[in-house]
């Protein structure tokens, strides 16, 4: 089996053994679906700047009520391209783009083109959605999304290397095809979230990592140690593990971690010992969610570039 090669985005985000920090976007707070996204550019500059390994964006098609979360408004490919252009080595990950609900030659040619024009940074995260409403729109059957996340993935891996035979409606016969452009480093790292309707062994085998959801420290180390199975039993070498975190960073560096939705509000001592013991049990990258920030967000980016990412950086060799 030929070993993928990735850019750089996924070597400076993810090494064995070690947790590096990424960083949600939007990066504001706020209690509406809608986020401000008022000039956040200087933001992202400053994140970059400061040494986080990695921005991550969402694939939101819809604003549903019953969810109250639009992400970052634009479109995941439209807003990564905005983002290449304002930035010079961040990673720019996707955390997810929804598999079944797109095209899988559009996909493969929108993220490919990204990675391509910013020399290897994309990181390519992927799920299936789990919102009727959304495939409802898309007039997409909802139950079978399990089977179209496969094939989809399935096409990205194979349309970065080589030619493909599709049925030509105006001949007798198939015509080989190949779709341009190829992703920098000859691979884009599709790293599956959550299961996916997919077996963790599948995921193992045909994911080229996990990003999962925060669990206390304990949980985590059960659902590292089953991927950690997954990979055994699948035969494949080291994959990253890595997840999102909710925090509320308080001004008091002592304060005790208290749950949030789907995260800790915590002083930055807590925040560090968590993320050690993160570390410890096998995580390689935290990507941070600022929404619930009760202190400015440009006090908050302050103490974690200065206490935080020295201590859980980036790393530092990268692909060509």
């Amino acid at each position: 089996m030929t070993a993928r090669q990735f850019g750089r985005g996924f070597d400076r985000t993810y090494q064995p053994g070690r947790l590096s920090l990424g960083v949600g976007v939007p990066v504001e707070a706020y209690n509406s679906p809608v986020p401000n996204m008022a000039d956040p550019i200087p933001t992202i500059q400053r994140i970059e700047a400061g040494g986080f390994a990695a921005l991550w964006c969402r694939d939101v098609p819809l604003v549903d009520p019953s969810f109250g979360d639009a992400g970052q408004l634009y479109d995941p490919f439209v807003w990564l391209g905005y983002l290449a252009g304002q930035t010079q080595r961040i990673a720019l990950g996707t955390g997810s783009i929804i598999l079944p609900l797109r095209q899988p030659i559009d996909l493969a040619k929108a993220a490919a083109s990204v990675d391509r024009l910013t020399g290897g940074r994309v990181i390519l995260g992927v799920a299936s959605g789990d919102r009727p409403v959304e495939y409802s729109a898309y007039d997409v059957p909802f139950e079978p999304r399990g089977e179209a996340f496969k094939d989809t993935l399935g096409f990205i891996r194979a349309a970065s290397h080589r030619p493909a035979d599709w049925d030509d409606q105006h001949a007798a016969h198939a015509r080989s095809v190949e779709l341009l452009p190829k992703s920098h480093a000859g691979d884009l790292p599709l790293i599956v979230t959550g299961h996916s309707r997919q077996s963790l062994e599948w995921i193992a085998e045909h994911g080229d990592g996990w990003l999962t959801y925060p669990r206390p420290v304990a949980q985590q180390q059960m659902a590292f140690d089953r991927w950690q199975a997954a990979l055994d039993a699948t035969g494949q070498h080291w994959k990253p593990f890595s997840q999102s975190l909710y925090i509320d960073l308080v001004a008091d560096p002592d304060t005790p971690p208290s749950p949030i939705h789907l995260g800790y509000r915590l002083g930055r001592h807590a925040l560090i010992e968590h993320l050690s013991d993160l570390q410890r049990v096998g995580v390689n990258h935290v990507a941070f969610n600022l929404r619930f920030s009760t202190r400015p967000i440009d006090t908050v980016l302050d103490e974690l570039i200065e206490h935080l990412v020295p201590v859980f950086p980036a790393a530092t060799a990268v692909s060509t």
